[in-house]
Parts: C-alpha cells; structure tokens; sequence
C-alpha cells in the first residue's frame, strides 16, 4: 500500500504539473485525501480480517445506494425510477455474489452447509470493517462529485487527490524508517503497477461524475465485480458456481437499468 501510495502521489503531481492546481475546490480536495487515507486503512485492515472474495463485495455493494443518496441530499440529483430500481440490483447482486463466495468457501473446506456455522456465511467479525469501507467509499465519491464540479479541471482535481496520498508513506517513513518499505524488487513493481491502474481508472470515474448522477456512475463503477468474477474464473481457476452467475446477470441487468438513456 505504501508503494501504490507514492506512485499515485507522484503521479498526482505530475498531473497538476500539466494541468495546474486545483485552487478553486482546495477544500474538496483535502476533504477526498482525508478519506482517502481513511478508506487506504480500512481496506488494509479489512483484508487482513477477511476473506478478498466475502469482505471487498460487501463494501462495493453498499456504497452506490449511500452515492445516490448523497448525489440527492447534496447535488439535487433526483435520479429516474428505473435507475433506482437499477442501483437496487447492482448492490443485491454484489451482496449476493458475496454470500456466494462465502458459501463455496465453506464447501471447498468440506463444511456443511449449516446456517449456524460461521464458516458457510459472512464472518460477523469482518462486516463492521467492510462496511466501514463501503461508507469511507461513498464519502470520498459524494466530495469529489462536488469538488471535480466545481474545480472545473477533472485533471487538475484527480492529481490533487492522488497528491495528497503521499502523506501516508511520509508519516511512515518518518516513524518506522526506511524498513516500512522494505519488500522485494518484483512486489514494488506490482504495487506501483497496481497504483498506476488504480489511477487511471479513478481518473475515468472523475472525468465521468462531471455531467452524470453520482449514484449512476457509482453503480456502473461497480460492475466491476462481475469482470473479476470472470476472469478469475478465466486465469485463476476460481469456480464459476450457479449462484455466482445468478448474481452476475442480476448485476448485468441492473447496470443496463441505470444505463438506459443515461
């Protein structure tokens, strides 16, 4: 995390070296990098509590409902009937694309399927975190809808977010020392790969929130679990069970609600 930190952060001011400062949302942009740094721990700490496939679901599925509500109370964003319904989908089927997973996990360790076993469900002691992360993830989208509005430079307001993610690894250096970054040459590589793809693709949500409803681009956002449901199935030789591709059509036709005429 402290290595994608850093190439986000100085990517991020590459970004405004080109782009300029976002002065005019300065405030939106500290607010994001408070989160941000919120969300960074959270999913740290969430992960090392939590099975990848159980937790990350149940975070992403909270949080386009929680953006389209906060797009209403802050933004007036008043969102049509079949988007509503379309969000409603997409977060059912996250959720149960979660359940999904927790119940292979338990038959792939020979567990009975027994409701009492907290094996063949979600882990109670891992919710509060995931969903401490779907909040952390709501929060951060709902300011930067605001802000990238009213910086009025998608690209200048996305490196002044990923700028303000350097203040992680500094504090960490100036506590630990440089042993906080000691890992091996092909792991840097894959963190500051992953930091690079992260960046593109929080970069594609900014530019999208400018002129759509949060909540919409929140829900499309989230498809995502359904493409690392395949090619997890494609290149990790993850079981592809029947209800994981009953949530996958459901989370397919809820996007093509929210993306009707959008």
């Amino acid at each position: 995390m402290l290595v994608m930190c850093v190439t986000l952060g100085v990517a991020g001011f590459a970004m405004m070296g080109m782009a300029g400062l976002p002065s005019t949302a300065i405030g939106y942009v500290t607010a994001s990098g408070l989160i941000h740094l919120c969300y960074n721990a959270l999913l740290v700490r969430m992960y090392r509590r939590g099975d990848l496939g159980e937790t990350y679901p149940v975070a992403r599925g909270t949080s386009p409902a929680l953006i389209a509500l906060g797009g209403t109370v802050f933004a007036g964003e008043w969102m049509r009937p079949l988007a509503i319904l379309g969000i409603g989908l997409v977060c059912s089927g996250i959720f149960l694309l979660a359940l999904a997973r927790a119940r292979q996990t338990a038959t792939e360790r020979n567990v009975e399927p027994n409701p009492k076993d907290r094996r063949g469900r979600l882990h109670g002691m891992n919710l509060p975190y995931a969903l401490a992360t779907g909040v952390s993830i709501a929060g951060y989208s709902v300011v930067d809808g605001l802000g990238v509005r009213a910086s009025g430079n998608w690209v200048a307001y996305t490196g002044g977010i990923f700028a303000f993610f350097l203040a992680m690894p500094l504090w960490h250096l100036a506590r630990y020392g440089r042993k906080a970054f000691a890992t091996t040459t092909p792991e840097v590589i894959k963190a500051a790969s992953g930091g690079l793809i992260s960046l593109a693709a929080y970069a594609a949500i900014i530019w999208a929130v400018q002129g759509n409803a949060m909540g919409a681009v929140s829900a499309l956002r989230e498809t995502s679990v359904v493409f690392a449901a395949l090619l997890g199935a494609a290149f990790l030789n993850e079981r592809l069970t029947g209800w994981r591709l009953v949530a996958c059509c459901i989370i397919a036709l809820g996007a093509v609600c929210v993306g009707w005429r959008l």
